[in-house]
């Protein structure tokens, strides 16, 4: 079966054409084949029929590889295949955030005898579709899973030196995207959200502090020391470990990113934070932190110079101010389903502060399920040691229990014996799903404050992504601007994936597997080499209808 093309030509000259889909036969009486019409198409110049064509190609696409579609009847064979269209959409995200023309500009007055802007843009990519190290990207991912224009003569050593012109150029690289990105989405940046995590080496030891030389210049940015123990919120302290901290806007979008020695504690970024961002022109600029960012210290540098911030009180036993706003009375008004607020000021004058109390049902209906389930656990532990032979004195088991983080803080001994400490279940049930927050800004209204804090969340959203999806942790680096970089590359591949998110209103897992399905395909014949795309299915035509980007061209190549 195959397509055949007729011609007719009319009594006024002009010549018609017609598409046919005929099969040869065999014709036992004659013996030799003969041509069978199966049907007509139509007009090659009737769009109903063009229409009609095209609806006939794209239902046999659906069920045949390229493979499939290509047969050595017509002198032409498959070569090989790859996915293509997660990689164009990155390409087309990249470009219209004009990555490609910055790097170009900071590097005009470089000499590289490589392609700066594609080596970069390979290895983002390569974090946000096959994360792995840089060695996997060029020996493999580049090599054999994918197929991206320009890179085909780039070396291992292309990329290392990318990263560290990556690092040169860091800040001003993410200075130029902010400026894009608030022309291309108006963003609302009055509230940035700031948060601080960790990420662990697959190393023993960390690195040993630079001795001070008086004849020395300064350091360089480039010979910080990040390899440091501190507490790791990985749940890793026994690995040396390095801290990163993020800003984010209101829709998750990365404004700027912080490196930080693993040593630093969250209450000691502030300063460089807030210094790093005054510059950005970020209109009225609201700081948004959790617990770990309240200290005397740091609110006060968060509002020197007529700053702005909003910020969670620590809720323990020992925190005197959240403990006097929740005790005090007053009615909460709903904001949303599962949150009610109220206003608290405490104190006069110059010395008053603005608190808002917030309460979520849902989330005191699950801590009293966790914590009854903890009781429970509890009283059959306690059961089991009054049945076991006890030696003077707490036993080795009870003071592993009382020691425990999970058991703990219900727990005391009284007499010599473990018992459950009945005042902290009360304490703990009079905070089931309630929260302080603390801001110095009179103009937000009591819903703004506790709205804007919920979206902090968004911040650990992007953490997630990072640790899971694209799989920025463990990190292999050693040197600390290799380190840098990685995490930038990280960073860039998080912010075209929340892109993507936000204009398909689904995760970069879903819409990267949709585009994946979009094939490239190299055929070889007789005339030469074609590299030939294969059509969209419907889930990607619509992905790339909602990220307003057209189809990719069905031929790239012909050689």
């Amino acid at each position: 079966m195959f397509l055949r093309q007729t011609a007719q030509r009319r009594a006024d000259g002009t010549v018609v054409h017609h598409l046919q889909i005929a099969e040869s036969v065999w014709n036992k009486d004659k013996k030799r084949t003969e041509t069978r019409l199966l049907c007509t198409l139509g007009r090659m110049d009737d769009l109903k029929a063009v229409a009609r064509m095209r609806k006939l190609a794209g239902g046999i696409l659906r069920r045949c590889s390229p493979e499939e579609l290509v047969s050595d009847t017509n002198g032409l064979r498959v070569v090989d295949s790859w996915s293509y269209g997660d990689l164009y959409v990155l390409d087309r995200l990249w470009k219209r955030l004009g990555l490609d023309v910055v790097i170009r500009q900071a590097s005009k007055d470089r000499r590289f005898e490589f392609d700066l802007e594609r080596a970069l843009f390979a290895m983002v990519a390569n974090r946000a579709c096959e994360p792995g190290s840089k060695l996997y990207c060029y020996e493999q991912w580049l090599r054999e899973d994918v197929r991206i224009p320009g890179v085909a003569d780039l070396e291992l050593q292309h990329l290392y030196r990318a990263m560290d012109f990556l690092d040169e150029v860091g800040v001003d690289l993410e200075k130029a995207v902010y400026d894009r990105l608030a022309d291309l989405f108006r963003l609302d940046v009055e509230l940035v959200f700031y948060d601080t995590t960790s990420l662990y080496f697959e190393v023993d030891e960390e690195d040993p502090d630079p001795e001070p030389d008086p004849g020395a210049p300064a350091c360089g940015k480039g010979d910080l020391v990040v390899r440091k123990r501190g507490k790791s919120k990985d749940k890793r302290g026994d690995v040396p470990q390095l801290v990163v901290g993020l800003a984010v806007t209101r829709d998750g979008l990365p404004v700027r990113h912080w490196v930080f020695p693993g040593n630093t504690v969250d209450v000691q970024t502030v300063d460089q934070v807030k210094a790093d961002l005054r510059g950005w022109h970020l209109t009225r600029c609201v700081f948004v932190g959790d617990a770990g960012m309240v200290s005397a210290e740091n609110l006060h540098a968060l509002a020197s110079g007529g700053g702005r911030y909003i910020v969670c009180v620590p809720a323990g036993d020992a925190d005197e101010p959240a403990r006097e706003v929740l005790s005090r009375a007053g009615r909460y008004k709903p904001v949303a389903e599962n949150l009610f607020v109220k206003e608290v000021v405490v104190g006069e004058g110059e010395r008053r502060r603005r608190y808002v109390s917030c309460f979520n049902p849902q989330e005191a209906e699950r801590q009293k399920k966790h914590r009854e389930q903890i009781l429970c656990e509890l009283a059959a532990e306690l059961r089991s040691l009054r049945y076991a032979r006890a030696p003077e004195g707490p036993s080795r088991r009870s003071c592993t229990l009382r020691a425990s983080s999970r058991y703990g803080r219900y727990l005391r001994f009284k007499g010599g014996r473990l018992e459950i400490h009945e005042a902290k279940v009360r304490e703990d049930e009079k905070r089931d799903g309630h929260f302080v927050l603390l801001t110095n800004d009179d103009t937000l209204s009591v819903e703004d404050v506790a709205l804007g804090y919920k979206q902090l969340a968004r911040v650990e959203e992007s953490w997630r992504t990072l640790k899971t999806g694209l799989k920025i942790r463990p990190v292999f680096h050693w040197a600390p601007h290799r380190i840098r970089a990685h995490i930038t590359l990280n960073v860039l591949a998080l912010l075209i994936g929340r892109i993507a998110e936000l204009a398909c209103e689904d995760t970069w897992r879903n819409i990267r597997d949709d585009l994946k399905r979009v094939k490239l395909a190299q055929l070889s014949g007789p005339e030469g080499t074609v590299w030939q795309v294969t059509e969209p299915l419907l889930p990607a035509r619509n992905r790339l209808e909602k990220l307003r980007i057209d189809s990719p061209p069905p031929v790239l190549s012909m050689v």
